[in-house]
């Protein structure tokens, strides 16, 4: 390889963690890392964190528990569904349709669902969250 050829892939492999790290930052800082990863935040996450995430087996169905935070005082309006994925990564079922939740200022809601086939093994927590 020549020097060109190396700075080339230096480039591609810096513009890759420099969009790594610009989705990460729509990320609430007070949500953790891990929980994050199952996270798919459409737009600003506007002081809402997932604090924590339960994933469990039941009989072979994934259930799912989400702890959403509202980190500031202004009470916000989150839209929100869960992606169940199979073992590659792909949809399972038709989808869940979009939910409306109010989180007040400073205040937690839980958010709970269930895949709807045992071929689920991955979850995404799909959101959007309105601002004010």
């Amino acid at each position: 390889m020549t020097i060109r050829t190396h700075l080339t892939a230096l480039g591609v492999a810096v513009m890759a963690l420099t969009g790594a790290a610009a989705h990460a930052q729509l990320h609430d800082p007070a949500t953790p890392i891990a929980v994050a990863s199952k996270v798919a935040l459409r737009g600003e996450a506007n002081s809402i964190a997932v604090r924590e995430m339960r994933i469990v087996r039941t009989n072979e169905i994934l259930v799912v528990q989400a702890d959403m935070a509202n980190m500031g005082r202004t009470d916000r309006t989150v839209f929100y569904r869960f992606k169940w994925l199979d073992q590659v990564g792909n949809q399972v079922g038709d989808g869940e349709s979009w939910k409306q939740m109010s989180v007040l200022g400073l205040g937690q809601q839980t958010v709970k669902s269930v895949a709807p086939t045992s071929a689920a093994v991955d979850l995404r927590l799909e959101m959007n969250v309105e601002p004010r």
